[in-house]
């Protein structure tokens, strides 16, 4: 329907601003979806060459055309090559799971879901790519009309993200349990209940593409972001996106393939682990194995939030009025309200359909029976709770409140005062979501074990369609700006997508609050599944009971709460690294070739984006290979007690963190959008663009770049990676520990 829906404004708007009634009203006379599709790439290359033809009439409109133009062609430049290079990996690690953690040689199950889970999670990536920037130059063209045809263009755009990637990870997931089930022959039996740890398979390849896709896409968004700031900006005094910075046109890519493919592969991550999460969990329940459909909870939970979240969509596109600056963030809020809403009924019928009204669980190892309204309060804790997360990053973020409005008054002293500000509001941000998840976990926990938060943090994630769409919203308004800055296209508009850009950053913001809220419940629920398959009989090694008095467990612990500080340097100095690069090359620019700042000559953009590409490719693996090497060296060597204490460890240190560095960066880079609408006001006078408070908030939002969309984001797929790979390798961990014998002399094991 949203394909329908941005199709048919395409073709109206196209055809009728050139003359082609007729031909609007022959393409769109079809009721088809498809067709209309099929129609508008039809006719948008009729409008190509249409411009190109008649360049008297749309001389304004030829400049959105070729820049969106260098944006798709550089985001599909750097995820070719991105996706070569996984592909590659996706090989090898598939061997390694073939060998290491299949349960008989000879068996492909796991690995076969690890390679859907992977290439599913590169389409999600790619397609909410593609979407992005066949969407960022419209909303720019509509944003001449008006404000709120500009803002419907990109949500819409970001609602095609959206329920794409639900709905695709529901369909593969879906069709892999059915021709896995029938493959391996499962019964519903408590034997085969080993089936359902293969399926876990399928969110161990979405979470590692979505490593690579984040780490890698965040870099090379923020060394083009900071290259461009610390030259245009601040040394040469340019606007932010002039067309006379070289590095623009990279920095517009950055958006696309870090903040767009990179977070839709997160995402799809989180989905896929908290769907797979639950399902282990609940293979250990008798009660549910028996009644076959039962086991299908999970995914019908998240299947019904598509059906809310597009009623909620509804009210954004066609109720809701955006006709001033000030409505675009309270719409955007609305759809997290509504959304909640409607589905906390919603989740009350999925328990009644598919679960028993009493079943059997086992709470803390001791059989105790459960009622599925337990299963319904576990959900609406996990929705409540990460609407709680999203408000209150909202008011972290948003200049719209104090703390933002305080960080940008902090600017008059200077930007060392600023950036001291802006950390102290990071910090401060982790308390409220921290108690809102503790709180969630403790009473999921409390009444259905693991399965209830594995059920909450689906609950969390029951609207992503909605999160997905404010989320992608962001991205597409900035490339918007970014558009109507090279075009020039004058200053009422460009201020109408500054509008639409600033409640951008909030949203985006509001999306990583999400992803980090339902990634500490995906762990812990993913940590359980791991101790009750390492305490399994059959190991070498197996875990009786987890103390913290353990030498082996406390030492995990130690190791897991080092991991998200050694992977935010990594990525942190691999941006700094790649910055430098770029901000040689736009200086090297500047200096050679005088006709730049002029007008007169046209910059190098392809040598930027090449700078960035080889860069965030190069710089991607190091990273990666920390979280996914670290949990099989220690659990190789130190069995599945060290894991025990290190997935914790990570868990614990890493949400801090993610949550503190994203909502410092948004801060930050909102401070500065205050202060450049003429906000901010010392002693009587107006202190907006190129004053020294500008100076000091555009040097924050630089320090905060590499925090919000690189090391941040990245730290929620570190803890939800390092739980999955414990879990699928926990075979490994059993059998091998090769230097637990010689640390803890006098084990059963050992004898």
């Amino acid at each position: 329907f949203f394909f329908f829906f941005q199709a048919e404004d395409g073709i109206r708007d196209f055809c009728l601003s050139r003359g082609l009634g007729d031909v609007y009203k022959r393409q769109v006379s079809t009721q088809s979806t498809w067709g209309a599709w099929i129609n508008y790439r039809r006719l948008k290359s009729i409008n190509v060459s249409y411009s190109l033809a008649f360049d008297n009439e749309t001389e304004k409109e030829n400049p959105l055309i070729e820049i969106g133009g260098y944006i798709s062609e550089g985001a599909d430049a750097f995820l070719v090559q991105q996706y070569k290079y996984i592909a590659v990996f996706i090989a090898a690690m598939a061997l390694v799971i073939i060998f290491v953690a299949e349960k008989e040689v000879g068996q492909f199950y796991t690995t076969i879901s690890f390679i859907l889970g992977a290439i599913t999670s590169c389409i999600s990536g790619y397609i909410g790519m593609k979407v992005a920037v066949f969407s960022n130059y419209r909303t720019t063209y509509k944003a001449q009309e008006s404000l709120a045809a500009g803002f419907r263009v990109a949500f819409q755009a970001g609602c095609v993200i959206g329920f794409f990637l639900v709905s695709i990870s529901i369909l593969v997931l879906t069709t892999l349990i059915i021709y896995a089930k029938l493959a391996y022959g499962y019964d519903g039996s408590q034997e085969k209940s080993y089936f359902w740890d293969c399926i876990a398979g399928y969110g161990l390849g979405g979470s590692t593409i979505a490593l690579f896709g984040r780490v890698g896409g965040g870099i090379y968004t923020k060394a083009a972001d900071v290259g461009a700031d610390l030259v245009g900006k601040l040394e040469q005094d340019l606007p932010e996106d002039s067309p006379k910075n070289p590095a623009t046109i990279a920095d517009n890519v950055g958006d696309n393939v870090g903040d767009i493919a990179g977070m839709g592969a997160d995402l799809f991550g989180s989905f896929a682990e908290s769907t797979c999460a639950a399902l282990v969990v609940a293979s250990t329940f008798p009660d549910l194995l028996a009644q076959k459909h039962f086991i299908y909870y999970p995914i019908v939970l998240s299947a019904f939030g598509i059906i809310a979240c597009f009623i909620t969509s509804i009210f954004a596109t066609d109720i809701m009025e955006v006709d001033e600056e000030s409505q675009i963030q309270s719409t955007l809020k609305w759809q997290l309200i509504i959304s909640s809403i409607i589905l906390t009924p919603t989740h009350y019928a999925v328990v009644e359909l598919m679960l028993p009204s009493k079943f059997y669980i086992l709470l803390e190892g001791t059989p105790s029976l459960a009622d599925r309204n337990y299963a319904f309060i576990c959900a609406i804790a996990g929705l409540w709770a990460g609407f709680a997360i999203g408000f209150i990053t909202e008011y972290y973020t948003s200049h719209s409140y104090s703390p933002v409005r305080e960080l940008a008054q902090s600017c008059e002293t200077g930007a060392a005062t600023n950036i001291i500000y802006g950390l102290a509001l990071g910090y401060l941000s982790t308390i409220i979501p921290v108690i809102c998840i503790a709180a969630c976990a403790y009473l999921s926990h409390k009444l259905l074990g693991m399965f209830g938060i594995a059920i909450a943090a689906l609950g969390m994630l029951s609207n992503l369609s909605i999160g997905l769409a404010i989320d992608s919203y962001g991205p597409i308004s900035d490339n918007a700006g970014g558009i109507a800055e090279m075009c020039e296209l004058g200053k009422e508009v460009r201020d109408r997508t500054d509008a639409l850009d600033a409640a951008g950053n909030t949203t985006a913001a509001i999306g990583k609050g999400f992803a980090i809220g339902s990634a500490a419940l995906v762990s812990l629920s993913l940590y359980g599944a791991f101790i009750t398959r390492a305490g399994e009989g059959g190991f070498k090694h197996k875990i009786n009971d987890v103390s913290i008095t353990s030498p082996l467990v406390f030492s995990g612990l130690l190791i897991g709460s080092m991991l998200p500080y050694a992977f935010s340097a990594m990525t942190m100095k691999s941006v700094g690294k790649a910055a430098m690069e770029m901000v040689e090359e736009v200086r090297t620019q500047i200096r050679e070739h005088k006709g730049i700042l002029d007008g007169t000559e046209k910059p190098d953009y392809e040598r930027c984006v090449k700078i960035s590409t080889q860069a965030s490719l190069r710089e991607m693996f190091a990273p990666g290979a920390l979280v996914i090497l670290t949990p099989l060296i220690v659990g190789a060597f130190f069995g599945p007690k060290a894991i025990a204490g290190l997935l914790p460890g990570a868990l614990i240190s890493g949400v801090q963190m993610a949550i503190s560095a994203s909502n410092t960066g948004g801060a930050w880079d909102n401070a500065k959008k205050y202060i450049e609408a003429g906000n901010l006001i010392v002693n009587g006078q107006v202190k907006g663009k190129k004053s020294d408070e500008h100076r000091a908030a555009v040097i924050g939002d630089t320090v905060g770049d590499p925090l919000k969309d690189t090391s941040g984001p990245s730290l929620n797929i570190l803890i939800k990676l390092s739980a999955i790979l414990s879990l699928v390798f926990a075979k490994l961990f059993g059998e091998a520990g090769w230097l637990v014998c010689a640390l803890e002399e006098g084990g059963e094991e050992c004898l």
